[in-house]
């Protein structure tokens, strides 16, 4: 059976794949679960200089795994280990980004995308609230743009991910876009790459830290909920939710 997350490193560059592609690499216990581990060994490795975070299929991340998701409380410690880790970490998209797949997005150093890949705040659609990860990317985003998305889950295409600051850059082909960033990274002093890091992602990790617990709260107590259950099932069903006019 093939794992969910797999790991390749070259040139000082530890590629991690999401390779759940029949479940549009949703986040999973599973795939939450060997993402951490393999974010740690990388963490660990002394020939690792940034790692990469990619996929396979047409689906970057679908957000939660309706049918078995991943605890919010495991979800919020992902991206807490990725905004923390030594390592610059560079998210490589080429497919859709939604819901909870955004969240790894901003929590990301840099992220990079090509032109197919697509963006949507889904969570209202399903009656749940983009809670964990509004903490990675509202800093990071254009406040109106945010608003705009969060409430009405519009797709928007790569050109617009980057004005709003959802990611860093895109182009035709994204391992040329990324081809400099990954240059640069490799030039850079291990230590004073982990100390810039933390620098730039202070205002991340406090968010984190403080409102995390709150926000997971209000994660689980809109996924439990009657609203929840029915978006859910309407979507599994194929038809409007009751409430959609």
């Amino acid at each position: 059976m093939t794992r969910p997350v797999g790991a390749a490193r070259a040139h000082g560059i530890t590629t991690l794949t999401l390779d759940a592609p029949a479940n549009r690499n949703a986040l999973s216990a599973e795939l939450v679960g060997e993402l951490r581990v393999a974010l740690a060994l990388a963490a660990a490795d002394p020939e690792t200089r940034a790692v990469v975070l990619t996929h396979t299929g047409t689906t970057f991340c679908a957000g939660a795994d309706l049918k078995s998701p991943c605890e919010p409380a495991d979800f919020l410690a992902l991206l807490r280990e990725i905004a923390e880790h030594p390592k610059p970490v560079v998210a490589r998209v080429t497919g859709h980004v939604r819901a909870g797949g955004l969240g790894l997005l901003g929590v990301c150093d840099v992220a990079a995308a090509g032109p197919q890949s697509t963006y949507a705040f889904t969570e209202t659609h399903l009656g749940v609230v983009p809670a964990v990860i509004s903490a990675p990317l509202l800093p990071r985003m254009d406040p109106r743009a945010a608003a705009r998305y969060f409430l009405t889950a519009e797709t928007f295409d790569a050109a617009e991910a980057t004005r709003i600051g959802l990611i860093t850059l895109h182009g035709p082909d994204v391992d040329e876009t990324l081809a400099p960033v990954l240059a640069g990274l490799r030039k850079a002093g291990p230590q004073a790459l982990a100390a810039t890091k933390r620098l730039l992602t202070a205002p991340l990790r406090a968010v984190l830290d403080q409102d995390g617990s709150a926000l997971t709260e209000l994660s689980a107590r809109h996924f439990g909920s009657e609203e929840a259950r029915e978006g859910i099932t309407a979507r599994f069903e194929r038809r409007d939710p009751s409430w959609a006019l």
